[in-house]
């Protein structure tokens, strides 16, 4: 038995990744994936790939895509959601913040430094026509750390996953003032190089595991009310969720990655472009 270990963030999106896993899907295959939550998001996911403290992960691809520009050992070995991430735009519920246009020059929550929560707040002023270079971060986590931050008021905003943080919105905690969606496809499929130069072949069973899942998923009977229950949603947004998102299971395209790349090097997120091979591989 291999065993492999994996992270994701404890969402919606991983749950065929739980259900193969809670079913022996993998261990038909002779494999032990030990997946690992990880509340706190994208940059904290890197650091562990490039630390070793896990060989797979399923990041945000502008989040991997910036870490291995900088340097961290990885490569995308799929794409894993093919649609836009619906990033809703926070503010505490009693906040006098009315409009996004009201949150110029204040400070946004992020979980981290290269987090899409980080990213994404640059993606957002360039929307909106703000000054890039003169926005304001605090550091808070996690969404309770964001949640205590947005209430005491060491942040103005916080960016995050629109179904995600809608309870936190239904309890009159967070008011949301609009989404800003991703303008690629948002989740892909991380490992370390060092994992993959080894292990190609069990990579490509753990593949074709998810990817069987995931090509099933909608189809599942009763899904929506399984998620609903296990992530705490009402069942109508888990519908508006499902039928906004579609799984992937193909490499990311070059045009995306030379996109992604595009995008962050005009907002100075990175300072330099690389070839598609070094960002990228095929089994």
């Amino acid at each position: 038995m291999k065993t492999v270990k994996i992270v994701g963030v404890p969402e919606h999106f991983n749950l065929p990744w739980i259900m193969a896993i809670e079913e022996g899907a993998f261990k038909a295959r002779g494999i032990d994936l030990i997946w690992t939550d990880i509340p706190e998001g994208t940059g904290k996911m890197c650091a562990m790939l490039e630390n070793g403290q896990t060989e797979l992960a399923i990041t945000l691809t502008e989040g991997v895509l910036k870490s291995i520009t900088e340097g961290n050992p990885v490569k995308i070995v799929q794409e894993y959601i093919a649609t836009p991430l619906q990033w809703g735009i926070h503010v505490a519920a009693n906040s006098n913040y009315k409009t996004v246009a009201d949150l110029e020059n204040t400070t946004a929550a992020i979980s981290r430094f290269g987090s899409g929560s980080h990213l994404m707040s640059f993606v957002n002023a360039q929307n909106q026509g703000w000054e890039t270079s003169s926005l304001n971060f605090e550091i808070v986590h996690t969404l309770d750390g964001a949640i205590e931050a947005l209430k005491s008021g060491t942040a103005d905003y916080f960016m995050w996953e629109h179904f995600t943080t809608k309870p936190i919105v239904d309890a009159g905690i967070f008011r949301r003032l609009e989404d800003c969606p991703t303008p690629w496809p948002c989740f892909v499929i991380a490992a370390t190089e060092s994992f993959l130069i080894k292990n190609k072949k069990v990579l490509g069973h753990i593949l074709e595991v998810i990817n069987l899942y995931t090509s099933e998923f909608k189809r599942i009977p009763s899904i929506d009310r399984t998620l609903s229950n296990k992530y705490r949603q009402q069942l109508e947004d888990i519908r508006e969720w499902l039928r906004m998102t579609q799984w992937s299971q193909t490499q990311l395209s070059a045009e995306t990655i030379e996109n992604v790349q595009d995008y962050l090097f005009k907002l100075g997120l990175i300072s330099q472009k690389l070839e598609v091979g070094k960002l990228i591989t095929s089994l």
